[in-house]
């Protein structure tokens, strides 16, 4: 059986019109059947017909009915609160709480009551579109990441230049002008990439569509280097604001810092909204803080004519050359980090997706501009210069409100804002997987919607991966810094470089002014990652081009499995076996009634002592007609036990084709369809289990099911073991049997 997989389809798929408006429909989990399939379903259908009973004896011969329970109708559904929390009812009076895989497990219902407990009920898949975010609230979730950049972008851009003495320092500002300019190019450059992607265009869909499939693993590699990196830089940069503030701390920094990315982990698991409205407040106290900051320096620098303070006497320890100064420019462009964000989760954004993310991504270009140019001025104003035991923010804070309040509430807000603008990287690092797991280059795992409606799977990786940097490079922003450059900027180079392809293609209205400005950016981003990969490659950029790599071999083999099991799994003239004898059910003895016989009782109903005393019942759960489900259907029949097939579907959609592609093959055996409309695979399977059992508690229900078996171990981690989870789920209940079919590949 396979789970309900993400929200946001084929979205970004070609250059869509500007007005076709938002696209949340749920990619089917039934594949529609191509010409060659639906010839060879008829096949097999006519072949089963000739071996097969009639399906009417078939249906007499099932001890149960099969029509039993069902999910409420979505009229039906009263909300608990605003219509976005409901309740995961199981099939027919089930055990209370219970969400997938943990009915009828003691433990599982505790698990599942923590569960409710720390990230909350779950939410209708029909919640999807309510569960998006408005402009206000999407500006500091997205942005957070690159307006924050400012507390480190231009302390990591000095760092570089005093090496080189007072003399280095003097190339600060013409480098900050060079940064500015690119943050512009590359903002525009992105607002003509949501123009053309109204539907989501991240760096990995726009270079899939226009350069192709290896530029595009390359992309979505460099992003997801980004995202993890984004993660714990942002932490280590918090963690210094508040070790400038309160210096005890230093010795705890790791600790602590492992204990916040804990805290995003919970926050981001109970999904969007929650998230955003969680992660607001610090963004916008943030900038509240840095343009108080700002405006007070300029103030007091009026006072002196704007003459810069002098800054200290500097030692050079490298001459000023052209690498220095691309080496400063490679690390003061860091404060871009978190550009792309806004373009990559258009789809996360409140009707009309679109215009609400170029809105926002002006917004974000226009304050990341003035925060990092005000910030930068101050520096030279005040002769400030990067220390090892405080930030340049803190010390510009310190001169501008001393140490009183404001000061206070700026590394408050500061630390904040660092610590919460991993954020961004949890809005859009899943999303990258979703897309990789929908076109076979990742787990399916990874397309699984959680309890929340958040992609609880790639949130769990992030946060992993996250702390495992962090702790490697012992919390420290200035070890970190030069592995950041090379996978953001590689990204931004593919993804510009793919819109200059997609513009020159096209050539709709306008197409020379948006190919011009994609190409800038496309150009200026490439600058940027040949000088992070070359000046900085001793320095750590090494392990970022290794990571790109590895990750390309990982993703192209997984893709390699799963299009060989897909070519196994399809059906084949040559893999059709005809049997030998009709096939005919052998209908199911009614249980002894009459005031003489007690009557069954589920608990005592496991009292066979013969065979003649067994009444069988097989149920064979089928996700698609393919050749391991046709084998599976086939073997439950050859029994000549009453079998019953039963599919769980996500959505009416989803069903309508499973029955089509059922009818199209004959509707040989009964078929009962049940509809989840809560993600969930293994919860309705039982429940509908257990509603058989409390018809017939004398019946033995077998569960058959097609089990994929992989030639290597590490292939089980790309397939869902769900007769393990079975097993685990109806060990409490009596009478089940839980068997497989295996199907090698």
């Amino acid at each position: 059986m396979t789970d309900t997989q993400g929200p946001q389809g084929d979205e970004g798929r070609g250059g869509q019109d500007q007005d076709q408006g938002d696209a949340s429909h749920a990619p089917l989990s039934v594949p529609k059947l191509d010409a060659e399939q639906s010839m060879m379903l008829r096949l097999v259908g006519r072949e089963w017909g000739r071996v097969s009973a009639a399906p009417d004896a078939w249906r007499r011969a099932l001890p149960v009915d099969p029509d039993t329970g069902s999910y409420p109708e979505p009229a039906q559904i009263v909300p608990a609160r605003f219509g976005r929390f409901v309740q995961v009812a199981a099939l027919n009076a089930p055990p209370p709480g219970a969400v997938d895989g943990e009915i009828g497990a003691p433990l599982g219902r505790f698990g599942a009551f923590v569960r409710r407990v720390a990230l909350g009920a779950p939410l209708k898949s029909t919640a999807i579109a309510r569960e998006r975010m408005r402009k206000l609230i999407a500006l500091p979730v997205l942005s957070a990441d690159a307006l924050s950049s400012v507390a480190y972008g231009p302390e990591a851009l000095l760092a570089v230049l005093v090496l080189g003495g007072t003399a280095g320092l003097a190339y600060s500002l013409p480098v900050a002008l060079a940064i500015v300019f690119l943050m512009l190019a590359v903002g525009v450059s992105y607002r003509q990439t949501i123009r053309a992607y109204p539907y989501g265009g991240g760096s990995y869909i726009v270079a899939t569509d226009n350069l192709g499939r290896v530029p595009g693993l390359v992309a979505a590699a460099g992003l997801m280097t980004d995202y993890v990196l984004t993660v714990a830089v942002s932490v280590s940069s918090g963690m210094a604001a508040v070790t400038s503030a309160l210096p005890q701390l230093a010795g705890d920094t790791v600790l602590i810092g492992v204990l916040v990315i804990a805290v995003l982990l919970a926050g981001n698991l109970r999904g969007v909204r929650q998230a955003g409205a969680l992660f607001a407040a610090p963004t916008y106290a943030f900038i509240i803080a840095v343009a108080a900051l700002v405006a007070v320096g300029v103030y007091d620098a009026a006072g002196r004519d704007f003459q810069p303070v002098p800054t200290p006497p500097l030692h050079a320890v490298e001459g000023v050359g052209l690498l220095l100064v691309m080496r400063s420019f490679a690390s003061g462009s860091t404060a871009m980090t978190g550009i792309e964000a806004i373009s990559n989760a258009v789809p996360a954004f409140k009707p009309v997706s679109w215009r609400n993310a170029r809105t926002t991504l002006s917004w974000m270009i226009g304050l990341l501009i003035a925060l990092f140019a005000g910030t930068m001025a101050m520096v030279y104003l005040e002769g400030v210069i990067p220390q090892s035991q405080e930030t340049v923010l803190s010390q510009l804070a310190h001169r501008s409100f001393g140490s009183g309040p404001m000061y206070v509430f700026t590394q408050a807000a500061t630390a904040l804002v660092l610590l919460l603008a991993a954020n961004t990287a949890y809005n859009d690092f899943p999303r990258v997987l979703y897309l990789l797991a929908r076109d076979n280059h990742a787990p399916r795992i990874f397309l699984r919607l959680g309890d929340r409606l958040a992609f609880s799977n790639g949130i769990i990786v992030l946060s992993v991966a996250a702390v495992c940097v962090y702790v490697a490079f012992d919390g420290k922003t200035a070890s970190l810094i030069p592995l950041y450059a090379v996978g953001v900027f590689l990204a931004f180079t593919l993804s510009q470089s793919g819109m200059v392809m997609h513009w020159w293609r096209k050539r709709d209205r306008h197409w020379r002014k948006s190919l011009c400005f994609n190409a800038t950016g496309a150009l200026l981003s490439a600058v940027v990652f040949i000088t992070a990969g070359i000046t900085k490659f001793t320095e750590g950029a090494w392990l970022a081009i290794l990571t790109v790599a590895l990750f390309l071999l990982v993703t192209t083999r997984i893709r390699r499995h799963y299009d060989k099991v897909r070519e196994a799994l399809r059906l084949h003239p040559q893999t059709i076996e005809i049997p030998s004898r009709t096939i005919t059910p052998q209908p199911c003895a009614e249980p002894p009634a009459g005031p003489e016989v007690p009557s069954v009782r589920m608990e005592d109903s496991e009292t066979e002592e013969t065979p003649e005393e067994i009444r069988h019942l097989s149920v064979v759960p089928v996700d698609a007609l393919h050749q391991a489900s046709m084998r599976t259907l086939a073997y439950a029949a050859s029994l000549q036990q009453p079998v019953l097939v039963l599919h769980v579907s996500p959505s009416d959609e989803d069903a309508e084709r499973f029955r089509e592609a059922w009818l199209l093959w004959g509707d040989h055996l009964p078929l009962r369809i049940v509809i989840s409309p809560y993600r969930a695979t293994v919860a309705p399977l039982i429940s509908y289990l257990e509603s058989l059992h409390r018809q017939r508690p004398d019946l033995t229900i077998t569960v058959i099911l097609p089990e994929i078996v992989e030639r290597h171990w590490w292939h089980r981690l790309l397939h869902s073991p769900l007769a393990g989870r079975l097993r685990r789920a109806l060990r409490s209940l009596p009478k089940i049997v839980v068997t497989t079919v295996p199907f090698h590949v």
